[in-house]
């Protein structure tokens, strides 16, 4: 191929003339050489596309994995504290118990002294401690119908005017975490 410049003297500043004449020493490409060519790159295309689309599928599972196993910790992590803490929380309900049985069986005039003011106030503090943690008392009143998800019985009498299958009263107070039962409460229940 050759490339001509004519003069340039009459032509305005900044253009010039190109001529492009034809070398007949190179020839034509083949067509079927660059069809054969063309199919090589299209399936070449073809199955990066197909792999590149294998990787993203293979990514996206591996995150949707991972965010998967993220939630299960998490979780399982949150079942392991409420373990815990229900745990611990349960070997301080005696505690409370014990605080209520001395201040029910307290004399009178005692109830006016600072020391027992004191350990009252200690009392108090720990029924907190136990309500911030989430632990609530079971409330039973008689005449309640006996619940054996919460209750547990510990005779069944004959009592007046409380029918059949229903809380004569309540000897022991139940705690519950949430939902879950911590110790049930034990109750006499009516024949």
């Amino acid at each position: 191929m050759e490339v001509n410049t004519p003069d340039t003297e009459g032509a305005p500043a900044g253009e010039t003339e190109v001529t492009v004449q034809s070398n007949p020493e190179v020839a034509a490409p083949d067509n079927a050489a660059l069809a054969a060519e063309l199919d090589a790159v299209k399936k070449s295309l073809a199955d990066l596309t197909a792999k590149s689309a294998e990787y993203l599928d293979g990514w996206q599972r591996a995150r949707a994995e991972f965010a998967n196993y993220k939630k299960r910790q998490e979780a399982d992590f949150a079942n392991l504290r409420a373990i815990s803490t229900s745990s611990l929380l349960s070997k301080l309900i005696p505690v409370l118990d014990d605080f209520e049985r001395a201040t029910k069986t307290l004399a009178p005039s005692l109830r006016d002294m600072t020391w027992i003011e004191g350990v009252l106030l200690i009392h108090r503090k720990l029924q907190l401690i136990l309500e911030s943690e989430g632990i609530r008392p079971i409330e039973v009143k008689p005449n309640d119908l006996f619940d054996p998800a919460v209750h547990e019985a510990v005779s069944h009498d004959e009592a007046e005017g409380i029918e059949s299958g229903h809380v004569i009263e309540e000897l022991q107070k139940g705690y519950k975490l949430g939902d879950r039962v911590i110790r049930p409460t034990l109750v006499r229940v009516a024949r």
